[in-house]
């Protein structure tokens, strides 16, 4: 899930509606976000909030020409907007219409479709942008952030065994209290407060067996 105002369930593919999702990507919305630019500049506007054409050329390192285009695509699909707030002059800043998002089940699209390949470059950048943001943190941050910052932030890596609907009962459960912070923060963020990045992964692991009962008897 992935949104402006609720984002920070964060830009995730999903099967089952979890709470705060306000909707699925159409097909002609998905096919206009899928290039590596647009969902860079998409995920920018996201995390960071509005920017410039040349704000967001200089921080991905782009030609302000190159943005400028990809925004217009991007508004054309209704996927940004232009913040009318901000600016002076000829100057238009840009922002990520409200709202969370989520991408098609790529399972339910024909294999080799184009909305199936859309979503795969989406999703393959998506996750791209994570990597790199959690690599930067754990390289950089201790000379950008004091121990304020440091001695809350966390990345905790927790095994359990689940059934499915376990599995979909703790997903649940952590967007409700998600949702609750994006609700209190999101619009109004308190002095002092730096954009936050939130990631939450939880799947079963594809080298895994299924819990039998024989093993239960066992633990008995």
């Amino acid at each position: 899930m992935d949104d402006t105002d609720a984002n920070d369930l964060d830009a995730q593919p999903s099967s089952t509606r979890h709470p705060g999702i306000d909707h699925v990507l159409t097909s002609a919305s998905l096919k206009s976000l899928a290039h590596p630019l647009r969902v860079r500049i998409y995920d920018e506007l996201s995390a960071y909030g509005p920017l410039t054409a040349s704000g967001l050329a200089e921080r991905l390192g782009e030609s302000s020409g190159a943005t400028s285009y990809h925004l217009r695509q991007l508004e054309r699909a209704g996927l940004v907007r232009e913040d009318e707030t901000r600016g002076k002059g000829r100057e238009r800043w840009w922002e990520r219409r409200p709202g969370s998002i989520a991408i098609p089940d790529a399972r339910n699209l024909p294999p080799g479709s184009a909305e199936r390949l859309a979503v795969k470059l989406v999703e393959d950048e998506w996750y791209r942008t994570r990597e790199q943001n959690f690599r930067e943190y754990v390289t950089e941050g201790e000379s950008v952030f004091d121990a304020a910052w440091l001695d809350v932030a966390t990345s905790d890596t927790i095994n359990l065994r689940l059934t499915p609907e376990q599995l979909h009962g703790l997903v649940t459960d952590m967007d409700v209290v998600l949702k609750r912070y994006i609700d209190t923060y999101k619009k109004s963020p308190s002095p002092g407060s730096r954009p936050v990045q939130i990631h939450v992964n939880a799947f079963p692991l594809v080298r895994g067996e299924p819990t039998d009962d024989t093993s239960l008897k066992e633990q008995r």
